[in-house]
């Protein structure tokens, strides 16, 4: 026998072992117990934001627009980033000023005597070229 029919037979024995290791197990009963299905608890059960966070997103689009909604997701936010809440803030937050080191008067934000310039600087027009010829 030459090598190149060794080759084929053995390919061939191969394949028939395989097909028969498939076909055993497609057979086979599955006698493992569930061990997860009595660990299940429902959501509401765990915690009540998940619930409100579930039917959140299984309303779809009305999601968006519902305030119960609103409220369950800033609270996640909340938990999730771990900001204080926000009634526990003594003072409320002022802006920041663009020139910290300039007194309060001259801040051009901070102008409420006179309206609030919103032209934009002016442009200058460019000298005249000569023409090259």
């Amino acid at each position: 026998m030459d090598g190149k029919t060794l080759a084929r037979i053995g390919a061939i024995v191969f394949v028939a072992v395989a097909i028969t290791a498939t076909a055993i197990e497609m057979n086979r009963k599955d006698d493992r117990p569930e061990a997860f299905t009595g660990q299940i608890r429902p959501v509401a059960t765990q915690d009540p934001l998940a619930a409100e966070l579930l039917r959140c997103s299984e309303i779809g689009e009305v999601g968006p627009r519902d305030p119960s909604c609103l409220r369950a997701w800033a609270e996640n936010r909340r938990r999730f980033l771990g900001h204080p809440d926000q009634s526990s803030s003594q003072a409320p937050v002022s802006s920041p000023s663009m020139f910290p080191n300039a007194p309060a008067s001259a801040d051009p934000i901070r102008k409420e005597s006179a309206p609030a310039d919103l032209t934009g600087p002016t442009m200058q027009a460019e000298p005249a070229r000569p023409e090259v010829r």
